[in-house]
């Protein structure tokens, strides 16, 4: 099964000659392979992690990454390694400052995001992401983190909060970790990048061209197997008219507690419970004051060549003058031929979110995807991951090493024909709602991802969306997708 995210590839692998051309023209040659399921980084680890005797590697979030390591001149292998690893004190390796940087350039040429339902129409542009941060670490306890984005769309017609913002901040966080009851207290204070599991419905926003970062307050406890958090934020809501004017208010927030435990059976639980509030809050069927109480729980893990992930969420509470009664499932399971050329992995992605069945009832059965990644379906943007039916049957494969291609097959419906089908995040399209069939679209994707090295990758995806009558006669058509990414970070 498929859920497409962003790549974690080994660092250390590369891409044979000819580099992106080569990992194109195995794309595109016909190699049809599976929805490829990069581990997105969940939100763990301490501020500058664990000292390795090796050179680190670039991460996901970067400042998970610690370049103390650098005290030792032997691996200072690149020019610029003087202002990754800055010292303090000649002492101690642990006092020091490092600066990072990060540009994204990606061309999309996309048939329209309402699948040209009401006035959008195929358009082509390049989307920016241009990112800098700087890293202190005052001691082996503190740390004090600062990234700032710059996020431009060149050409784009229809500009979203999503798809640009001028220069702002991304993050700025102070971090501590120490020993406490016989485990590890780690915390963090300020505006920071949070992201659960798979990143189905709390996610860092990786996909889009801006980021989704929280004013927040996290706090958590690790012992052995298990770990407890607790977070309050208010998510940021990006504005792109002059720099610095991102905001959050009281009028949107999102917190609540978790509990991890690994080592159950083959695989880890999560279990959390969380609370979203929004004051203006607007459904087909309902606006108003939104407040969901939110239950989530996941089992994944690995055995031999299996891998699988299953995720429930449950959410209650009321929008306006109506009870909300939402739910969705998602499961992600695979299988590896380890012993065979290129590693096929075959794979099975399912989902289900609900609808409102009812509307002129007192109750809202419209799920709430709250913060996901843009990856999970598809990145083209056509798939909401609300009143849907999702299956979809993958298969992966590694011609080279650093080279990962993906096709796949999806099959979508509506969980309700009363509710609309909706894009992604959760926007209903125009004269769907109480209309027509559940039948939604078939789509083909194919991706591949290469890293060329340490600090390069790069990214084609192509989906094509054969659309149903109801999106048809709700004045839609048939859309395709076309995604050229190069990404780097130092």
């Amino acid at each position: 099964m498929f859920s497409f995210r962003e790549a974690t590839w080994p660092r250390s692998t590369t891409c044979m000659s000819n580099d992106f051309a080569r990992c194109v023209t195995l794309a595109v040659c016909g190699v049809i392979a599976a929805p490829l399921i990069p581990a997105m980084a969940q939100e763990s680890d301490s501020p500058g992690g664990a000292i390795t005797p090796e050179r680190p590697s670039i991460e996901f979030n970067r400042w998970k990454e610690d370049w103390s390591v650098l005290a030792d001149p032997a691996l200072r292998t690149e020019p610029l390694d003087d202002l990754k690893y800055i010292p303090f004190s000649s002492s101690e390796p642990k006092s020091y400052m490092s600066l990072g940087a990060g540009l994204r350039e990606r061309f999309e040429s996309n048939d329209a995001p309402s699948f040209g339902v009401g006035k959008q129409r195929s358009e082509q542009y390049v989307i920016e992401r241009a990112e800098i941060d700087v890293d202190i670490h005052p001691n082996a306890h503190w740390q004090i983190f600062t990234q700032l984005q710059d996020d431009r769309a060149f050409g784009k017609q229809f500009v979203t909060p999503v798809d640009a913002d001028k220069f702002d901040l991304e993050q700025a966080f102070i971090a501590y970790q120490g020993s406490l009851g016989g485990g590890t207290l780690k915390m963090r204070f300020g505006r920071q990048e949070i992201g659960f599991d798979l990143q189905r419905f709390v996610s860092e926003r990786d996909g889009p061209n801006v980021r989704q970062a929280f004013d927040a307050a996290w706090v958590d406890w690790e012992q052995g197997p298990w770990r407890l958090i607790t977070f309050w934020s208010h998510p940021v809501e990006d504005v792109d008219v002059h720099p610095f004017d991102d905001y959050s208010s009281p009028h949107f927030q999102y917190g609540g507690f978790r509990v991890e435990r690994r080592d159950v059976g083959p695989g880890a639980v999560s279990v959390y419970v969380s609370r979203y509030e929004l004051d203006d809050s607007k459904f087909l069927f309902a606006t108003g004051y939104e407040r969901r109480d939110i239950v989530d729980a996941r089992y994944a893990g690995a055995r031999d060549d299996f891998d699988w992930d299953l995720e429930a969420m449950g959410q209650g509470g009321i929008v306006g003058p109506k009870r909300v009664s939402a739910w969705a499932l998602g499961a992600l399971n695979g299988y590896t031929f380890r012993d065979t050329q290129w590693l096929p992995r075959v794979g099975l992605q399912m989902d289900a979110a609900s609808g409102t069945r009812r509307p002129e009832s007192t109750t809202l059965g419209t799920f709430n995807p709250l913060f996901p990644n843009g990856y999970y379906v598809t990145l083209s943007g056509y798939t909401g991951d609300t009143n849907l039916l999702h299956f979809k049957p993958s298969i992966t494969i590694s011609p080279v090493h650093g080279l990962k291609v993906m096709g796949a097959v999806g099959l979508l419906w509506r969980e309700t024909t009363a509710d609309a089908i909706y894009l992604q995040p959760d926007i209903p399209i125009q004269g769907t709602a109480g209309r027509g069939g559940r039948w939604t679209a078939v789509y083909g994707q194919l991706r591949a991802d290469c890293v060329f090295n340490a600090h390069l990758t790069g990214a084609l995806e192509i989906n094509h969306y054969a659309i149903g009558e109801t999106i048809r006669h709700a004045g839609g058509h048939d859309s395709d997708y076309l995604g050229l990414e190069l990404k780097f970070q130092w």
